[in-house]
């Protein structure tokens, strides 16, 4: 989905269910709230929220050390 697709949905998404859902839903997703509670929320189905996820970011997954173990690292 191209840049212009995406800003398309977004602004279809704002004109059926209001700014403020848009942002409940990206904070939902960005919160890892299921997408079943997303959808009940928003009555729509879980492919649509699914649909919404992939078009409106991307999953983003890291490993971060803890503190202490950084810490210790320094340390020794």
């Amino acid at each position: 989905m191209d840049g212009a697709s995406r800003a398309r949905m977004a602004r279809n998404f704002i004109d059926r269910y209001g700014a403020d859902a848009l942002r409940r839903l990206l904070d939902a997703l960005a919160d890892g709230e299921s997408g079943q509670a997303i959808a009940v929320e928003l009555d729509v189905s879980r492919e649509r929220v699914r649909q919404w996820k992939n078009a409106f970011g991307r999953s983003v997954t890291m490993y971060q050390v803890h503190r202490e173990v950084d810490d210790a690292l320094r340390e020794g």
